[in-house]
């Protein structure tokens, strides 16, 4: 299992010591605990908000324009700098969180408010599956990120144009959907990354897994969301 190779080699008393002990396990384990921590600040960010949920929707584009600042300029401007980092990566989580309430009190004023805490559970055991498969698989994902990337393109590029124009129903199931799908892959991808060692930070690596988790999150809420509104 990735996370636990260890390379031995044989000392001059003939006892056998290990030279290189992996520190993955320990990466992995700040990782999630950081990944945690994250989902508590989301949580907090829209929990703080849902009472002014009106305010947060007639604000909401600037309020996706400092979340994507924060994941562009203000996590990388962070980087390596401990303290910092941290702090950028719980404001923008907490912002993220925020960036959820039109969705959630939509959700509540339908009378599905139960959806949320279904969507997060279903998210949460899917997760956790596609990482512990991520982990104990001797399948190398690598190759992986340039198409996962492609696609992640062809999606953020179609979203808005069925948001804007073509105001379609059933593209948006196939867009959530195929969102799902995606975020799921880039659970693998990462999670086996993350284990390989290719991220120097604990930081990073919690970012790249918080973005995996909420989007399949934000999918399924909008899925359960609209198949709850045909009831």
């Amino acid at each position: 299992m990735a996370l636990y190779d260890r390379d031995y080699t044989r000392t001059v008393d003939g006892t056998y010591a290990e030279v290189k002990v992996s520190s993955s396990a320990a990466f992995m384990k700040k990782t999630y605990q950081l990944l945690a921590a994250s989902m508590v600040a989301a949580a907090a960010g829209a929990f703080v908000t849902l009472p002014y949920a009106e305010t947060v929707m007639q604000y909401r584009w600037l309020i996706f324009g400092f979340e994507l600042f924060m994941l562009f300029i203000g996590l990388g401007m962070t980087r390596n700098k401990p303290g910092l980092n941290l702090a950028a990566l719980f404001v923008f989580t907490f912002v993220t969180g925020v960036s959820l309430v039109p969705l959630m009190a939509r959700l509540i004023g339908m009378g599905s408010g139960g959806t949320i805490g279904t969507a997060f559970l279903m998210t949460a055991v899917l997760f956790g599956a596609l990482s512990l498969f991520a982990i104990n698989s001797k399948t190398d994902f690598s190759s992986w990120g340039k198409p996962l990337f492609i696609t992640l393109i062809v999606v953020i590029v179609a979203s808005p144009i069925n948001a804007f124009v073509l105001h379609s129903p059933l593209m948006h199931v196939i867009m959530s959907a195929g969102i799902l799908l995606l975020f799921g892959l880039f659970t693998i991808y990462d999670t086996q990354n993350i284990a390989n060692g290719a991220y120097d930070s604990p930081v990073d690596a919690a970012v790249s897994l918080y973005l995996d988790f909420l989007n399949m999150f934000t999918s399924l809420l909008s899925l359960l969301g609209i198949f709850g509104g045909d009831d």
